[in-house]
């Protein structure tokens, strides 16, 4: 969702002067969820599970200019991160609805 919100912010903006275009990490995205999750251990062998981090940025600004204008957003290289980020989107989605599926069809006994 966030990768997708920056593709179109950054195609929105291709004739903005001086914007720089945006990208997701998703290694911080991930990083910054991990240390929202709470755990509990119940035996003082198990692994700790927590984690401590400052704010990251989840959206970081590209330094490259393609542009006279300052403008850093290749239109090109958007739209095809855009069309990944739709096949995987859907990919996923796909997946997730076979697993919803079956699992209907156990809880209802094979029918």
């Amino acid at each position: 969702m966030m990768q997708q919100q920056a593709i179109a912010s950054n195609i929105a903006n291709v004739d903005t002067p001086n914007y720089k275009a945006k990208q997701v990490q998703f290694k911080d995205v991930l990083s910054e969820a991990k240390g929202e999750l709470l755990a509990h251990t119940t035996d003082e062998r198990h692994v700790p599970f927590t984690y401590h981090s400052e704010q990251m940025k989840q959206v970081n600004p590209r330094n490259v200019m393609y542009s006279h204008s300052g403008n850093s957003v290749d239109l090109d290289k958007e739209m095809a991160k855009m069309a990944n980020n739709q096949i995987y989107y859907q990919a996923v989605s796909d997946r997730l609805n076979g697993q919803f599926s079956s699992l209907k069809t156990a809880i209802r006994g094979g029918s």
